[in-house]
């Protein structure tokens, strides 16, 4: 099939990109494109061309089969040079998603017309990237400065209608492309649609704008984008050479490279060993449990358009947990993700209730109960006399075994864990819990419900506290350790926060909650072995009922939105370093990086080893859709590929003479380093 085909209507030349399924801008469109050009060029009686595309969307991006691959001429950047010298005037008509490469095609051509309902963006930045074929000297030319420097640094894409009014789209029609390239093309022959060339149109970029975003600039990927854009203000030619020059240079970064791997881990999680499985149909749901968490899978149901029945156990609690899903609704209403019509429609759907006897029909069940193993058995063994035959019922246990909840049951096949993340109707990770007798068509209907939820589901197996929350567990440790031995907190917290986390981790136990971790640590004592240092701070500051901002105080105290440091931790710290006999020492910002990461890799890796995760990437799909970690970096795995394996043992190996204990070196990191290869190396081989 051919990606571009070019037809002759008299005076007009339609040129119709047709590479399924987004019209990717590989090699086939490339090609093409120079070639129709090129054709109604040398035809005498075509004098204006209609270039639009088939299908459901106008170019999508980039044609991802060709990341990493050697490229192939025409580059788009010579493609877009060939659009904008047509001595024939090209009136480009978008549709759907144009995105990157795509709204560079369109910025290129002299006049450009969009079809209701389009999206236009340049995503380059949320891969490392920059736009690289005239993006940031074209769209500067076109647009007020503030819109195209918004587009250029955050990806965000804006609407048709915002495009028209900053003067990106000519104009804004109704009709299948096609119709619509040719009436746009007649009203460029008729004089009534005006077109003109991008690169003869002044720069509306100014100085002012420029150090505005300057000033609110993170990382090295926007101010590279920054840099390409400033030069717009240069004629044409120059600017493009720049803008290529950081283009070539942001596809060398670690940045490029973390990003880029973000971008696979998202599709790579879905191969998993139970994809073939049949599914099963799910059109209704159950949630028991109606505080935040099963409040947020309802809400998170309900927005997917699932009918949901909601069990709170105490009857004075059901009204509250409507109440919360209406909150909940109403947030989507105001972020304009739903009408208010469509949030009551979908209100009307949810039954709340305290009889479990409700959920005798559904397709699926998910229990959001206290974190209490006796708790779970008592409701998976109602759950096995109520439920129908092929239910799926689900435990959204953030630690507890999977196994022993199954085996309350009789039907274990139908047992899964489906650990949400709070909010659960905002957080995109989803971790399915395979248990050992879990049918494989169980595991692919949770897939599927993730797909639905619009989620990203990584598989694990079970062990305590899955993938994420057993790394979590582990690397949280070495933060106490350090601040034992000296660091203060607060330090930490900012290290970790200018390495790229958005909140450091003693912020985040204040925002999740205290009293979780230390319950989880209660719940451990009894197995911790003798040998591990134990830090007894953050027990200290529960026990005086500072459960971190639901009650106005923990490592921090909180007065609205301002926080400060609660001066107590200090104290605390240092009472316990008297009473073990430690002297505080310093450590610096990279150092406090430097061994947080390297705790984490060790228990990611030990994670991958035992094969409680399928491959590295899964692990790094985990931290970075669930654990807020630096998309730059590509997650934990990635971040010990891109600094060396090596460098990380060494490092493992050094901080194990202070503390053999914790600092082990994980086997399959030694195999690794011995043999040379990565962590990537073993997603090649899934």
């Amino acid at each position: 099939m051919t990606a571009v085909h070019i037809t002759i209507e008299g005076a007009i030349a339609l040129v119709a990109i047709d590479n399924p399924p987004v019209n990717a801008a590989g090699f086939d469109v490339r090609a093409g494109l120079v070639s129709a050009v090129k054709t109604a060029a040398d035809n005498d009686a075509v004098k204006v061309i209609g270039l639009y595309a088939v299908g459901r969307t106008f170019v999508a991006g980039a044609d991802i089969r060709e990341f990493g691959q050697p490229p192939k001429l025409p580059l788009l950047p010579e493609v877009c040079d060939v659009l904008e010298a047509s001595a024939k005037p090209i009136v480009c008509v978008l549709h759907g998603t144009t995105l990157g490469g795509g709204l560079e095609l369109a910025l290129s051509c002299q006049a450009c017309v969009g079809i209701k309902g389009l999206k236009l963006g340049l995503p380059e930045v949320n891969l490392g990237l920059l736009p690289g074929a005239g993006g940031t000297q074209r769209l500067p030319r076109l647009v007020d400065g503030a819109t195209a420097l918004g587009m250029i640094t955050s990806g965000n894409p804006i609407t048709a209608q915002a495009a028209l009014e900053a003067g990106l789209l000519d104009d804004l029609q109704d009709g299948t492309p096609e119709d619509v390239a040719r009436q746009a093309a007649q009203q460029v022959l008729d004089g009534t649609l005006t077109p003109c060339v991008t690169a003869a149109q002044p720069n509306r970029l100014t100085q002012e704008q420029l150090d505005s975003f300057r000033v609110k600039a993170k990382g090295e990927v926007m101010a590279r984008a920054l840099k390409a854009a400033e030069a717009s203000s240069l004629p044409m030619a120059e600017g493009l050479a720049i803008e290529r020059a950081l283009f070539v240079e942001a596809l060398q970064s670690d940045a490029h490279k973390g990003m880029k791997h973000a971008f696979f881990a998202e599709r790579a999680v879905a191969h998993i060993p139970e994809a073939q499985a049949e599914a099963r149909d799910l059109a209704t749901a159950g949630v028991i449990g109606g505080g935040t968490m099963g409040s947020g899978i309802a809400t998170a149901m309900l927005l997917a358009g699932m009918p949901v029945t909601l069990i709170e156990m105490q009857a004075g609690r059901v009204e509250f947990a409507r109440e919360t899903i209406a909150r909940n609704l109403d947030g989507a209403v105001k972020r304009g993700k739903m009408s208010a019509e469509q949030r009551d429609a979908t209100l009307a759907t949810l039954t709340c209730t305290t009889d479990m006897g409700a959920l005798a029909d559904v397709d699926l069940v998910i229990e959001a109960v206290f974190e209490s193993m006796d708790v779970k058995r008592d409701v998976f063994g109602q759950l096995d006399q109520i439920c129908k035959a092929g239910a799926i019922l689900a435990s959204n246990t953030s630690y507890l075994d999977v196994n022993e909840i199954a085996a309350c049951t009789k039907r274990p096949q139908d047992v899964i864990g489906l650990h949400f993340f709070s909010p659960a109707h905002v957080m995109r990770l989803l971790e399915v819990v395979v248990a050992k007798d879990t049918a494989p068509e169980v595991v692919a209907t949770s897939f599927r419900l993730a797909k639905k939820l619009r989620k990203i589901a990584v598989r694990s197996e079970v062990c305590d506290g899955f993938i994420g929350n057993r790394i979590l567990a582990y690397y949280r440790k070495s933060t106490a350790y350090m601040q034992l031995d000296g660091a203060p907190f607060e330090q930490i917290d900012s290290a970790l926060e200018a390495f790229g986390f958005a909140m450091g981790p003693f912020a985040v136990s204040d925002l999740a909650g205290q009293d979780i971790g230390w319950a989880t640590r209660k719940r451990l004592a009894l197995t911790r072995p003798e040998e591990e240092r134990y830090v007894e701070i953050a027990d200290r500051v529960c026990e005086q009922g500072w459960f971190g901002r639901k009650s106005g105080k923990g490592f921090y105290v909180y007065d609205g939105k301002t926080r400060s440091v609660n001066p107590a931790i200090a104290e605390f710290a240092d009472a316990e370093r008297a009473a073990k006999g430690i002297t505080a020492r310093s450590f610096t910002d990279q150092e406090i990086v430097d061994r947080y990461m390297a705790a984490m890799v060790a228990e990611a890796a030990r994670v991958v080893e035992e094969k409680i995760a399928l491959r590295p990437i899964d692990v790094d799909a985990v931290f970075l859709f669930g654990y807020g970690f630096p998309r730059h970096w590509g997650g934990p795995l990635q971040y010990a590929d891109i600094t060396g394996l090596d460098v990380i043992l060494s490092r493992i190996e050094n901080y194990a003479k202070e503390d053999a204990h914790y600092w082990q070196v994980p086997a399959l990191l030694r195999e690794l380093v011995a043999a040379g290869k990565s962590f990537n190396d073993l997603n090649k081989n899934h």
